[in-house]
């Protein structure tokens, strides 16, 4: 014998679909969230708060790494490559502050669009702001780069250039030798 099953709606109203949407998209948000934490952690790196990275940063002894203290391209601290460091300033006022020549060629091409007033690289021995062009540039040697195989270093002068190239190889180069390898890297 055959009962007649009654179906019985349950006690609670199915939610619209654009609610399920948004809830859908807080826990992807949630998720997301705690692991870039988690990936932070096990990498090693503090995940420090506003206040204590803007302490830091006023604590440098350069002022355009008080304006800019990580490279927006690779995430690096500007203060600790302070002697590889770019800063870039579009005609608009804008500028942006990289920590080596690498992510100046990335910045570059990404806003090729803009118009650059001016491009200061650090001196490789005081870390003072010189223009990229008329910086004497030591292309290799034997000194680890950053964010490159080939070391690219800016120096003020000739001679300091040659004593670094005597202490630790590489060749002279000028400014758009370097761009045209790190545009390659």
């Amino acid at each position: 014998m055959r009962k007649n099953l009654v179906y019985n709606s349950p006690p609670w109203k199915p939610l619209p679909m654009k609610s399920i949407s948004s809830i859908l998209f807080v826990l992807v948000a949630l998720a997301l969230s705690v692991a870039a934490v988690l990936i932070a952690h096990a990498s090693g790196q503090n995940m420090h708060s506003k206040h204590q990275v803007t302490a830091k940063a006023s604590m440098s002894q350069h002022e355009d790494v008080r304006k800019h203290n990580f490279c927006p391209h690779c995430g690096m601290d500007r203060e600790k490559y302070s002697h590889s460091r770019i800063l870039i300033t579009y005609s608009d006022g804008f500028s942006v502050g990289v920590c080596s020549i690498h992510c100046a060629a990335i910045e570059l091409k990404a806003s090729k669009a803009k118009v650059v007033r001016s491009i200061e690289v650090a001196d490789f021995q005081t870390g003072k702001l010189i223009p990229a062009e008329k910086a004497v540039w030591v292309i290799g040697g034997n000194r680890k780069g950053v964010m490159t195989a080939v070391p690219k270093w800016a120096f003020t002068g000739l001679k300091a250039a040659r004593a670094f190239i005597q202490a630790n190889g590489g060749t002279l180069g000028t400014y758009k030798e370097v761009l045209s390898r790190a545009e390659k890297d």
